[in-house]
């Protein structure tokens, strides 16, 4: 079934590409017709990509990687922001910092003195500092947080790139490129879509249109999140199942008793086992009296015969 209907794409104005002059040839494929100038995308299409992406995202979260939104549009900017908090997932919805994904170390080191700028302004003795130099900590901090602060969590390089507007965000674009980072993207008329793995042709200036294929994608991860958890609880049951089996043991195995004239098979006759009981087990139990022992014969070393008993 699909995840959204050509009803709901067609109010959000998913349908509206750019003007005739601004077009892409490669994204002819995706384009239904042209009215007043203006490119219409095939939303039949546009429905197939968005379900062949969303099953894509939904494999990656579920196998516990991250996916990295990027979306510096005005009209994208709280709507992308709104919708990736609800999966605590990274975004960038300012500036671009350039080498993000390929000088990730540095980035890492900003992010970390990001963190410990908080704890300084944190701890009592921030309020020892003179003005200046509290203003010098504290807008510092802002900047980095404003640029870095939906970044934080993001310890490795994400698995996925959804971006919008591959045209404004092409750098982006560049760098999961060359480090072979499957990127999903919505992309409008005068884009490429071959720059991207998983494009989805749609309006990408409409606000509805953006809010409507960003909150499909989220769902899709929050559905891979969700089964994830699933699977991990039924295998910490199954641990704790096989640990309390291990506790108890082995079930010890049953020893069948055969009459001496039962048939096994033709011309065999089965026997019953020996019983092997140890000498002071019998002595304990009554069954045999102990033997006595008998002494030892203690025999000269000279004649080599046995002495007197004394």
């Amino acid at each position: 079934m699909s995840r959204t209907s050509f009803n709901d794409l067609l109010d959000a104005g998913v349908h509206f590409g750019h003007l005739k002059r601004k077009w892409n040839p490669n994204m002819a494929p995706y384009i239904f017709m042209e009215r007043n100038g203006i490119h219409i995308i095939d939303l039949y299409k546009t429905m197939a990509k968005i379900d062949e992406a969303a099953a894509a995202l939904k494999q990656i979260s579920k196998s516990g990687k991250k996916v990295l939104f990027v979306a510096t549009k005005k009209q994208a900017k709280e709507i992308v922001a709104q919708h990736v908090r609800r999966v605590n997932m990274p975004y960038v919805t300012e500036r671009w910092p350039g080498g993000m994904l390929t000088n990730f170390a540095t980035i890492r080191k900003a992010v970390r003195k990001m963190t410990s700028l908080d704890k300084m302004i944190k701890s009592p003795s921030f309020k020892n500092m003179s003005k200046r130099e509290r203003l010098q900590i504290s807008r510092e901090k802002a900047k980095l947080e404003k640029q870095l602060g939906s970044i934080v969590d993001l310890n490795r390089l994400p698995s996925a790139l959804f971006i919008v507007d591959i045209c404004k965000e092409r750098i982006a674009v560049a760098e999961a490129r060359k480090l072979n980072i499957p990127t999903f993207a919505i992309v409008d008329t005068n884009s490429n879509p071959n720059d991207v793995d998983f494009p989805i042709p749609s309006n990408d200036d409409a606000s509805k249109a953006i809010d409507l294929i960003v909150g499909v994608m989220i769902d899709a991860i929050e559905e891979g999140l969700g089964e994830r958890k699933i699977d991990k609880e039924k295998r910490l049951i199954e641990e704790e199942h096989e640990e309390e089996f291990d506790e108890k043991g082995a079930l010890e195995p049953a020893f069948e008793e055969f009459d001496e004239e039962e048939v096994v098979a033709p011309g065999l006759i089965a026997r019953k086992p020996l019983e092997v009981v140890p000498q002071k087990m019998k002595e304990t139990l009554g069954e045999e009296p102990a033997r006595p022992k008998r002494p030892r014969k203690i025999i000269s070393k000279t004649s080599k015969k046995p002495l007197p008993r004394k």
